[in-house]
């Protein structure tokens, strides 16, 4: 049996790479369409050897279509996400808008699957943020087997979080360094090329100053993997195209050693462990992308505190933090649900 999936923000990083993860996946499609603004129009992506022609989603029709794929940006989403879901399809959203409202499950298919059966009150899925999906993949092992107490994580996140216009801002800025001409940066609060900026998303002045993508991390794993699990969320915007990184500190309530978390990482589903006994003993970024796993190396003991691990990880946010996420869920979504 074949499914109507229908992409909204198709001419997008997200969306492109959509595309691509539903064709490499051999995702069971009888027809899909490419939706985006009306500026797209008649625009073409790719699906596989397949040429679509993009379509104005204001003016779609979205009955009959079974599953959208959605990522257009959080407004657009807020408008025509519930329009989707109304005409009857699955909404799987990509975008921050539903991503804490009560009737909207948030859903990492490694960490929640079961969550899922929530999508019939609105008809609608949230994919996380893209630094919250690669660390609860990560946490859910070591929560497995000694329950955590506290999280600790510092991101370095890709200019790519950021969109297309982001990646070209890093670009222009790194060439012109060396032609030794303009810098003005457009895209970002700071100068990003050869920088590292502390800043990602807004500050928000009622909690505390964070910025939202640290509150993001603190409330989604709440939602994801358990409300009791406190979190303190640092998050960097730093001059690399695609993958993010981050170190992350765990105090467990349960003893915890570096053999052990290593052993869960090992067994858990979506995660890979790189410990070889080398001074390459860990894995970057750039190393992972095109990757759909986790990637978890430098896994040791905080002697600083009982109960507590410290370990890098590294994903490739457009694929696992974004796109294939989605595309799981989607797999999921039509092998228990529909």
């Amino acid at each position: 049996m074949g499914y109507k999936i229908a992409i909204a923000g198709a001419t997008g990083n997200v969306g492109h790479e959509i595309l691509n993860i539903l064709h490499e996946r051999e995702f069971p499609v009888d027809e899909i369409y490419a939706l985006a603004s009306a500026k797209s129009v008649n625009k073409h992506v790719s699906f596989g050897d397949d040429d679509i022609k993009v379509q104005d989603m204001a003016k779609f029709d979205f009955k009959g279509v079974d599953i959208v794929l959605s990522s257009p940006g959080g407004k657009v989403s807020a408008e025509y996400s519930p329009k989707a879901a109304a005409a009857g399809a699955v909404v799987i959203d990509n975008t921050s808008h539903f991503r804490m409202d009560p009737d909207v499950p948030l859903i990492v298919p490694e960490v929640n699957p079961e969550a899922i059966a929530g999508y019939t009150k609105k008809n609608i899925i949230a994919n996380p943020n893209c630094s919250t999906i690669q660390m609860v993949v990560a946490l859910k092992p070591i929560h497995e087997i000694a329950k955590i107490k506290r999280v600790v994580v510092s991101t370095y996140q890709s200019v790519s979080g950021a969109g297309k216009a982001a990646m070209d801002e890093l670009f222009n800025q790194t060439r012109n360094i060396y032609m030794n001409t303009n810098l003005n940066p457009t895209e970002f609060t700071k100068q990003i090329a050869f920088n590292a900026i502390p800043h990602i998303d807004v500050f928000m002045d009622d909690n505390d100053n964070m910025t939202k993508e640290e509150w993001k991390m603190v409330v989604e794993t709440k939602k994801i993997l358990d409300d009791k699990i406190e979190v303190c969320a640092n998050c960097v915007r730093v001059p690399i195209f695609i993958s993010h990184a981050e170190m992350v500190n765990v105090e467990c309530e349960k003893k915890i050693t570096a053999s052990q978390a290593k052993k869960a990482f090992i067994e858990a589903q979506g995660v890979t462990l790189i410990d070889l006994q080398t001074d390459l003993q860990y894995v970057t970024p750039h190393e992972v992308q095109g990757e759909d796993d986790v990637y978890v190396s430098r896994v040791r003991k905080d002697t600083s505190r009982e109960n507590t691990i410290n370990f890098w990880c590294v994903a490739d946010n457009l694929r696992k933090g974004a796109a294939l996420n989605a595309v799981q869920i989607a797999e999921k979504l039509i092998e228990d649900y529909i």
